[in-house]
């Protein structure tokens, strides 16, 4: 049986998200190279969350329970 196609966006929000792990699960939001409709989505689907450090914005992964 073929694989369901996966669109441009899921496998860069995939990425988006495996690079996070690997960071630790957050990063700088000025230092990720992704768009900003990605980060959105991820947002949107709770995956994520940005918070304001004082001296800038960090994206990290929401706990997974």
């Amino acid at each position: 049986m073929a694989r369901p196609k996966k669109r441009g966006n899921d496998l860069t929000a995939a990425n988006l998200l495996h690079s996070l792990r690997c960071r630790g699960g957050s990063a700088p939001l000025h230092s990720l190279g992704f768009s900003t409709g990605i980060i959105q989505s991820l947002l949107d689907k709770n995956l994520v969350q940005v918070q304001n450090t004082g001296c800038g914005f960090l994206l990290k992964l929401t706990e997974e329970k």
